[in-house]
């Protein structure tokens, strides 16, 4: 870290300042070790479950359980008239727009035939 050399326009990183590593209290240290003991025992836990070949039941990762209710359980959305116009929008107006031009391209190509007077880009007889 002596070597290191701040860029003129950019600002410390919060790793890298000083504070951020002499500067703590013993409190905060003490909490950090107990808070890094408890990952490590978590963590040799697991481990020792996934490892055991004589087990015979799942093994419970909380962080997979958290992750799969996340997602399974998205109550974030809001039906508001913003998201119904931009439903609307990116879901129903393309829809309709497609059903128009071809609608217009096929009712002009039929009027066309009509009258006689359509000539067929692709011929299948010669």
């Amino acid at each position: 870290m002596a070597d290191y050399k701040a860029a003129s326009l950019a600002t410390r990183p919060k790793t890298l300042d000083p504070a951020e590593y002499f500067n703590l209290s013993p409190e905060y240290r003490r909490a950090e070790e107990k808070r890094a003991a408890l990952r490590a025992q978590l963590k040799r836990q697991y481990l020792q479950q996934l490892n055991n070949p004589h087990r015979k039941e799942l093994i419970e990762d909380p962080a997979l359980t958290r992750w799969t209710y996340a997602r399974t359980n998205n109550n974030y959305f809001r039906p508001t008239a913003k998201t119904s116009l931009i439903g609307g929008l990116f879901g129903v107006l393309p829809l309709f727009v497609l059903y128009v031009v071809f609608k217009s391209d096929r009712d002009k190509r039929d009027a066309k035939i009509k009258a006689g007077t359509y000539e067929r880009p692709y011929k299948l007889s010669t």
